[in-house]
């Protein structure tokens, strides 16, 4: 391929495998090929759209073949919105190329010689699985391509839905989403609706003018469900007309908020919520342990998948009510709470202040009286001092955001010297960077993953790490 151009055609590319991106893998000439919507088994012709030192990428130009692999897709802004860019592949297919990509990083990335894989698992659900889903307002809509295709005049000035990737400044306006079950559909649609009927001004995030920036929707297994506005100044008259709206039209609202974000990014969890209308926080059950759910909570997005992971993570601590257990990146404690029972005390740590608050009124709501929440840079917490305060771990469970631990607190976890680890991530690369620093002295007996995003590449992976006795 020495010399040919961007615009250059390769013809009849034989798919190989998916990337941990969520793109396919091609070899052409011995150059490695990405392409994203293609499916192992496709034979295809391939526009090339950019040229990198090891490797091309590219776009589907043709078929030749269909993969046996393929679906129809059920989302009509699939290929447009990014949210779910495995629709096309079979869930089990989709399951099935998880599984081996999380042993491809481990081995890669991590350096682990893994004996196997424990089989992945599946979610409950493949659709309407998520408990919550932030909408962006944008004066600046993204067209379709069958809307530009017809000829007929659009409006491109006000959307509500997801952000074009790749385009920060144009917003898909989405009119049904597969993601999270009734009535947030509806909800989202009526508010746009009644927006565009008061003239209220979307907001416009080149120039930071307008209005309404946000929609947030959360839900619970039973019904419950939280509305949240986010508005770029506060105006009293048009935030109430909304939020009033809201109320009446919607009365099975549980919680409605609304949040002032005057800056020059979408972030609200530094801002404080104002609730307008009925109870702070969702509760969210779970194999009967209650855990609060407030505006700005960190809560696993798949509810039905959630306990399976919990049920897990205590399996593999193993606990004799003997141990303590450190939680560390704990968030609003639904870990700490889940293994508290066979422990005789955990210790949750956690950066952001509000969620310690829902991790200590979780553990109260429960009757949980051996957990301690701490708050703070974890790396900072976790040490000698803490140990003096409150004895050195037996186990500890991490997990940590997708840019995995810091080498601080990976050094501090080698300090300690917990007999067992259990490493909960969402980011195998990462978490597979910081297994290959802890092998000084730990080796995996362990690695699951569990499936909490499906119509995507992304994985949640469980790993276990075993002490090895000449450390002891």
């Amino acid at each position: 391929m020495s010399g040919t151009s961007a615009l250059t055609v390769l013809k009849k590319v034989e798919v190989e495998g998916m990337s941990s991106d969520g793109r396919a893998v091609a070899r052409y000439g011995g150059v490695v090929v990405f392409i994203p919507f293609a499916a192992p088994g496709d034979i295809i012709d391939v526009k090339v759209t950019a040229k990198r030192k090891n490797f091309v990428e590219g776009t589907i130009a043709g078929f030749h073949h269909y993969s046996e692999e393929r679906t129809d897709p059920v989302c009509p802004y699939f290929g447009t919105c990014g949210g779910c860019s495995w629709q096309y592949l079979k869930y089990s297919k989709q399951l099935e190329h998880k599984q081996a990509l999380i042993g491809d990083i481990m081995k890669r990335i991590g350096k682990i010689d893994l004996e196997e894989v424990d089989t992945i698992l599946e979610s409950p659900g493949s659709y309407y699985y998520r408990n919550k889903l932030e909408y962006t307002f944008s004066s600046s809509r993204w067209l379709t391509g069958d809307e530009i295709s017809s000829g007929l005049p659009a409006d491109r000035t006000h959307a509500l839905g997801f952000h074009k990737p790749g385009f920060f400044d144009r917003v898909i306006d989405i009119h049904e989403c597969h993601l999270q079950p009734e009535p947030t559909n509806v909800i989202r649609n009526a508010v746009r609706d009644y927006a565009l009927k008061m003239n209220l001004p979307f907001y416009n995030i080149k120039i930071h003018t307008g209005y309404l920036r946000n929609l947030i929707i959360r839900n619970t297994a039973d019904g419950q469900v939280m509305v949240i506005v986010v508005f770029s100044y506060e105006d009293r008259k048009l935030s109430a007309g909304l939020l009033d709206f809201i109320k009446k039209e919607f009365p099975s609202v549980t919680s409605l908020y609304y949040i002032i974000n005057g800056k020059k990014n979408d972030s609200v969890t530094d801002l404080t919520p104002v609730l307008w209308h009925g109870s702070e926080y969702l509760v969210s059950e779970m194999n009967g342990f209650r855990f609060r759910v407030g505006p700005n909570s960190f809560y696993q997005t798949n509810s039905m998948q959630a306990a399976r992971l919990y049920d897990k993570i205590k399996t593999l601590a193993s606990l004799t009510g003997n141990e303590i257990v450190y939680d560390l990146y704990t968030g609003t404690g639904t870990i700490a709470c889940y293994v508290a029972s066979e422990a005789k005390k955990v210790i949750g740590l956690e950066y952001v202040d509000l969620a310690v608050e829902d991790a200590k009124a979780n553990a109260a709501a429960n009757g949980i009286d051996n957990v301690d929440f701490y708050t703070g840079d974890i790396k900072q917490l976790l040490g000698e001092g803490l140990f003096g305060k409150e004895g050195r771990p037996d186990v500890i469970i991490t997990d940590p955001p997708r840019s995995g631990m810091h080498l601080d607190v990976v050094n501090e976890i080698l300090e300690a010297g917990p007999s067992r680890i259990i490493y909960v991530s969402c980011n195998a690369s990462t978490q597979a960077r910081d297994i290959a620093l802890l092998s000084e002295k730990y080796e995996v007996k362990y690695t699951g993953p569990v499936d909490m995003f499906p119509q995507t590449p992304h994985i949640e992976n469980v790993v276990l790490l075993v002490r090895r006795d000449n450390f002891r």
